[in-house]
């Protein structure tokens, strides 16, 4: 019975070694095709997406073009390439200058303690209590709407929650016997934080980071789908959905296809922030 159920365990860990690397595969292929359509866009697209055509609006796909067109002619898989391009920009610029500042901010908050560690979390629970929307919206009521406002309003909202986390796995690392060794030594505190904390971290904040990009992108396109994204003419694909609200009965392609891209962006995100988790996690690792 013992070496059956031996084997029969080590099958369930082959199996779930696979769907661990699945799940980074399919995350990378979704990621590395939607980088790969954005790239192209800045390019080539089949149309320009600006270029108006009103005697072949609201065209079905195939009818005129791969995706057929708006109310205005527009070319739609131009419109969703050039989308693409405009939210994956923002929602990576956004996620880094969040991800950086917050990660700063929790990995000193680590090494000082006391009243600034205090202080950064009371802060990150009045940041917390603005939702990105609301934040945008005061933004744009000073700054106006434009990419400027929904990168800022995003990376607002990310700096508390990368430094969350990263402060949480930064007092992990303070308390391991290496980094006891190394104060026990004579290092300062800066130095043990870039030389031994940060390296121990930063796998977590990647797959952190990976994680909020699909988040991102959700925020992105409600930003521009209440108007407080990029300005027309640049197309997003949250403004291609509020632009299709009116002629949902008669087009519906112009919501289905920008809410089809978004879903499978935000899927993308979470399948490679999954499996980037599972891969350079040492307990996921080890089972």
């Amino acid at each position: 019975m013992v070496p059956i159920a031996s084997t029969a365990i080590a099958g369930r860990r082959r199996v779930f070694r696979l769907s661990r690397r699945m799940n980074l595969i399919a995350g990378a292929v979704i990621i590395g095709l939607l980088v790969a359509v954005a790239l192209l866009s800045l390019v080539w697209t089949p149309l320009p997406p600006a270029k108006m055509q009103i005697i072949h609006k609201l065209q079905p796909p195939l009818a005129f073009g791969l995706l057929g067109t708006d109310q205005f002619g527009h070319d739609v898989l131009s419109m969703l390439m050039a989308g693409c391009w405009n939210s994956l920009s923002i929602a990576i610029t956004a996620v880094t200058i969040g991800g950086t500042l917050g990660s700063i901010a929790g990995i000193s908050a680590a090494a000082i303690r006391g009243p600034f560690e205090a202080l950064l979390m009371r802060i990150c629970d009045v940041i917390f209590a603005l939702p990105p929307i609301l934040s945008a919206m005061v933004l744009g009521a000073f700054l106006g709407p434009g990419r400027f406002t929904a990168i800022t309003a995003i990376a607002v909202f990310m700096i508390p929650v990368f430094a969350r986390v990263t402060l949480a796995t930064s007092l992990q690392a303070w308390s391991r016997d290496y980094v006891t060794a190394a104060r026990a030594i004579g290092n300062t505190r800066l130095t043990i934080s870039l030389r031994h904390v940060l390296p121990n971290i930063i796998s977590q904040i990647i797959v952190h980071g990976a994680i909020q990009l699909g988040l991102a992108i959700l925020t992105e396109a409600g930003l521009s789908f209440l108007g407080l994204g990029m300005a027309p003419p640049a197309p997003t694909w949250g403004r291609m959905l509020a632009d299709a609200q009116t002629y949902l009965a008669l087009a519906p392609w112009l919501a289905i296809l920008p809410g089809l891209a978004i879903a499978l962006t935000v899927f993308g995100f979470n399948m490679l922030g999954d499996g980037l988790r599972d891969l350079l996690d040492p307990r996921e690792a080890s089972r």
